[in-house]
Formats: structure tokens, sequence, C-alpha cells
């Protein structure tokens, strides 16, 4: 029989999520000036070193996955899930958010590539401090995306 030596070192996890939503870019001189929807797919990526706890049953991990998974869920998933993305002073805005529940108002143009960057904003936040926040991913149709990551943005 051969032991195996762990050796601790720096692993990336990734996680992917879907939602549905839809938006609107204010002003914008192509069709994406109508609201229409996307069938999002989001990648979060998060980099740490793994538990280094024999008696943990999480020994190995950088981070369960059902952890990061109920933290995207809680501040990506469920707040943006079926809603509608409009930036602030887009016309009917206001009417629209006070007529349907689920309509997010933002103070920047909701593009994939801002999206992208604002979850990034949210994800950083809410992580335990041993854990960085290393990519988010975020496609917008089955062959266009965006990609936020830590090394570019710090």
């Amino acid at each position: 029989m051969v032991l195996l030596q762990k050796k601790m070192s720096i692993v990336r996890v990734t996680k992917e999520f879907r939602f549905e939503g839809a938006h609107a870019l204010n002003g914008y001189d192509g069709k994406c000036r109508h609201i229409h929807g996307h069938s999002y797919r989001l990648f979060v990526t998060i980099k740490g070193e793994p538990i280094d706890n024999p008696i943990s049953p999480k020994d190995g991990m950088v981070m369960d996955f059902s952890d990061l998974k109920s933290i995207v869920n809680r501040i990506i998933i469920e707040p943006f899930d079926h809603a509608l993305i409009l930036r602030e002073g887009a016309s009917l805005a206001e009417e629209l958010s006070n007529e349907y529940c689920n309509v997010k108002i933002t103070n920047f143009q909701p593009t994939c590539e801002n999206l992208a960057a604002h979850f990034a904003e949210l994800l950083k936040g809410a992580l335990p401090a041993n854990i960085s926040l290393e990519c988010v991913k975020l496609y917008e149709t089955a062959t266009s995306y965006v990609e936020w990551r830590s090394d570019e943005n710090n």
C-alpha cells in the first residue's frame, strides 16, 4: 500500500448557476434598447487554501459547494431570477417598479459587463475572510459571455 502525502496549495473552486432575467439598455442604438430576456448562466470561481483538519468532515475543501450555493442563491439568484433590470431614469422604470414586484432599478446600464461587475462586488462582501473571489463569468446567451477577474480589478 502506498500512502499519499497531502500537499497544501491554493485551489480554485467553480460553481455554475442559472437564472432568467429581462433588461433593456436605455438609449442604446440597437435591438437591446427594447425589453428582452435572457437565460443567464453564472459561473462563480473562488480561491483559497483547503481546510487542513483531519478530524473535520470538510478536510480538504476550500469551501463546501453547498455553502457557496447558499451565498450565491441568497445575494444574486433569488433577487435577480425573473427580474426586470432597468437603469434609473429609464422611461417607465418607476411605473413598472410600482406595478410589478421584481423590477430592479440600477444606477448603471444593465449590460452583461456591468451586471458581472455588480455581482462580483456583492459576492466579495459575502465570502468568508479566508476565501477570495477569483472570477465571475456571466453568459447572456449560449455563445456570449463576459468575465470579471480579481487579478484585473484589485
